[in-house]
C-alpha cells in the first residue's frame, strides 16, 4: 500500500505539474549553448497558442542544430512564411522532434531539398515526406543550422516535441530540459467578470479593472462587493533566468475559500484546438489594447483540453451576505509561484453602471447561416462562423463596407462579395480585395473573380474595399552591374518589392536555365549560390521575372562574366 501511495505522488508532482510520465533523458539539447528562451510552450500568440520553444541563437544565423536522439527525417518543408525552413525528425520512441526557421539544412538534407526545389523550380517545397529510413539521423548529428526563415522573425530556434500518432503537442521541457529560472510571474492587470446581467461587482454591470497591491511577490486587492454569477482574468507573464522577454506561464489556478474552481496549465494541446485561444482571453479588450487578459472561466463554446476540474466552468455565485476569498495561483514550469487575493463580500447594489444592449438591423444567430446585402456588397456567414449570437453592425460607405469592428473572434471563414460590374475590363483584371483596417496600409486578400463578382473569404471582421494594382513590381539594387566579372562573388543578390497587391511569385534565369533564389523578406533580397552548379563558358544572361498577386509583372535581364 505504500509503495502504491509513493507512485501516485511521484506521478503527480513529476516537474511539479505533469499528468503523464515522459521520458526525461532520452532527448538532448538541439544546441550546444546554454538554453535561454525567447518564447515558452504554450505562449498566447495571434489566434493560437505557440507551439514549442524559441531558443535564443545569440543574435545570429548558422549555429550547429543538432538532432536530440536517434531517428530519421519524416518531413521537410520550406515555406517563405510560418516555420520558413523546418525539418521533422521522426524517434523510435514514439515522439517527433520539429526544428524550424532554419537558415540551412546539414549535410545530405541540404542536397536532397535543393533537388526537389529544381526538380519543383521553386523556392517552397509544399511537403516533403522521404521514405522511413531514407535519411536516417543519429543522436548529436548536425541536421542543420539556426536562422530566421519564415516572416519577420529574429534569428532563433524554435524547438518541438510531438506525439507521432495524435501530431499533439507537448511541452519539451517536459522531457528534461531545463532553464535556468527562480522569478516570479508578474500580473500587470486583473479584471472582474459580471457573467449575466443580474450579476455585480462594485455596482457595475460590466467587466472592470480591478487595482492591484503588489506584497512581496503576491498581490491583492482591495475589498470589493459583487452579488449574482462572477469570475475574474490576469494579464500575466513570465521572466526566465536572464531573459527580458515577457513569455507565457506554465498553469493558472483559482481558488475560492480554499477549494478549486478553475485550472488550465500548457502540458500539451492539439493543434486543431489552438484556436479556441480566442476564447480563452478577453478577445474585445485584446482588440482594442493589444493585451491578452486570461480569463478564469470556461466559456460555453470553449472546448480546450488545456482545462483541469473546473468547477461551475469557474464561475462564482455571490449570496448576500457571505464572504469569499478568491486566490488566483500562477505558476511558471519551475514552479516559482505568484498568488492574488481577492477578498469579496456578498452584497446587492443598485446599478451604477451597466453596459448597454446591442441591437442593430443585423443579427445573426450563430446555429443558422446567415447572408446580408448593402449596396453591392454581400457578406455571407456559414452556420457557428459565431460562437453565440450577435447583433452585427454592417454598412457601406465611401466604396467602404464596414463589418462590425474586429473584436469578435470567428470559428469559421465568411464571404464577402463585391458587385464589379461597374468597373471597366482592364480595371478588372488588376482589381482586389483589401482590408483597410489599418489607416496606414491595405492589406491584401486572395481575391478570387466570376462574372460581375469579386470575393473573398476571411475570419476577421473588419473594413474592407476593391482596390486596383496597375503598378509593376520593382526590382533594384543587384550586387553587379550589367556587363561586369562576377569572378570572386559567391552569390548574385537582387532585392525586389511591390507596394500594393504584394509579390507572388519571381522566377530566375541564367542562360534560359532556372535557377534557385532563396528570398529574405526582411531584407526583400533574392539571392542566387554559385555553388548550385557550374556554369558553362564565362559570359552569362540573368533574367528575373516578378509577377505581383494581380498579374503585374517585370522581367529584369542582365549580363555578367564568370570563370
Amino acid at each position: 500500500m505504500k509503495r502504491y501511495f509513493l507512485l501516485l505522488f511521484l506521478l503527480s508532482n513529476f516537474s511539479g505539474f505533469s499528468q503523464k510520465k515522459y521520458p526525461t533523458d532520452y532527448f538532448r539539447s538541439p544546441l550546444d549553448i546554454p538554453i535561454i528562451l525567447s518564447g515558452t510552450f504554450g505562449e498566447l500568440r495571434n489566434n493560437h497558442f505557440h507551439a514549442g520553444m524559441d531558443i535564443k541563437t545569440k543574435r545570429r544565423n548558422g549555429l550547429k542544430v543538432y538532432a536530440t536522439a536517434d531517428g530519421y527525417v519524416s518531413r521537410i518543408k520550406v515555406a517563405l512564411w510560418g516555420y520558413g525552413k523546418v525539418i521533422y525528425v521522426t524517434h523510435p520512441n514514439g515522439y517527433t522532434t520539429v526544428y524550424a526557421h532554419l537558415s540551412k539544412f546539414g549535410d545530405g538534407i541540404q542536397e536532397y531539398v535543393k533537388n526537389v526545389q529544381y526538380k519543383k523550380k521553386s523556392y517552397e517545397t509544399g511537403n516533403i515526406f522521404p521514405k522511413e529510413g531514407e535519411i536516417p539521423v543519429k543522436k548529436g548529428q548536425i541536421i542543420a543550422y539556426s536562422g530566421s526563415t519564415g516572416g519577420f522573425v529574429a534569428p532563433h530556434l524554435h524547438y518541438e516535441i510531438r506525439d507521432t500518432k495524435t501530431e499533439h503537442i507537448i511541452n519539451p521541457m517536459l522531457f528534461g530540459l531545463r532553464v535556468q529560472d527562480s522569478i516570479t510571474p508578474t500580473v500587470s492587470k486583473l479584471m472582474g467578470y459580471p457573467i449575466n446581467k443580474s450579476a455585480r461587482i462594485n455596482s457595475n454591470n460590466k467587466k472592470l479593472i480591478l487595482p492591484l497591491k503588489k506584497v512581496g511577490s503576491n498581490y491583492v486587492t482591495n475589498r470589493i462587493t459583487a452579488s449574482g454569477k462572477i469570475s475574474f482574468g490576469i494579464n500575466t507573464f513570465d521572466r526566465l533566468g536572464k531573459a527580458l522577454n515577457k513569455n507565457g506561464v506554465y498553469s493558472i489556478e483559482m481558488k475560492v475559500n480554499g477549494k478549486r474552481y478553475y485550472y488550465h496549465d500548457v502540458e500539451t494541446f492539439s493543434f486543431a484546438e489552438s484556436k479556441f485561444i480566442n476564447l480563452l482571453i478577453d478577445y474585445p479588450h485584446f482588440a482594442k489594447y493589444k493585451s491578452r487578459i486570461q480569463k478564469t472561466y470556461r466559456e460555453k463554446a470553449n472546448k480546450l483540453s488545456i482545462y483541469e476540474n473546473l468547477l461551475n466552468n469557474g464561475i462564482i455565485e455571490v449570496q448576500e451576505g457571505l464572504n469569499y476569498n478568491v486566490q488566483i495561483i500562477i505558476k511558471d514550469f519551475n514552479g516559482n509561484t505568484t498568488k492574488v487575493k481577492i477578498p469579496v463580500i456578498g452584497k446587492k447594489s443598485e446599478v451604477l453602471f451597466t453596459k448597454p444592449p446591442d441591437t442593430t438591423n443585423y443579427k445573426v444567430i450563430a446555429k443558422n447561416f446567415q447572408k446580408f446585402s448593402k449596396d453591392g456588397i454581400t457578406i455571407a456567414f456559414p452556420k457557428n462562423t459565431f460562437y453565440e449570437d450577435v447583433y452585427l453592425d454592417f454598412d457601406v460607405l465611401n466604396d467602404v463596407a464596414k463589418i462590425h469592428y474586429p473584436n469578435i473572434p470567428l470559428d469559421k471563414r465568411f464571404t464577402i462579395t463585391f458587385d464589379s460590374t461597374r468597373y471597366k475590363q482592364k480595371d478588372l483584371e488588376h482589381i482586389y480585395i483589401a482590408n483597410v483596417n489599418n489607416k496606414k496600409y491595405a492589406n491584401y486578400q486572395n481575391t478570387r473573380k466570376r462574372k460581375g463578382k469579386v470575393f473573398t473569404t476571411t475570419k476577421t471582421l473588419g473594413n474592407y474595399t476593391l482596390l486596383i494594382d496597375s503598378q509593376k513590381p520593382k526590382i533594384y539594387n543587384p550586387n553587379f552591374k550589367n556587363g561586369s566579372w562576377m569572378t570572386n562573388h559567391n552569390y548574385l543578390t537582387i532585392r525586389v518589392s511591390d507596394a500594393q497587391s504584394g509579390i507572388k511569385s519571381y522566377q530566375a534565369y541564367i542562360d534560359d536555365e532556372w535557377v534557385l533564389m532563396e528570398y529574405d523578406l526582411k531584407k526583400k533580397k533574392l539571392s542566387y549560390d554559385f555553388r548550385d552548379k557550374k556554369l558553362v563558358g564565362s559570359k552569362h544572361i540573368f533574367k528575373l521575372v516578378v509577377s505581383d498577386n494581380v498579374g503585374n509583372t517585370n522581367t529584369y535581364t542582365a549580363t555578367f562574366y564568370r570563370k
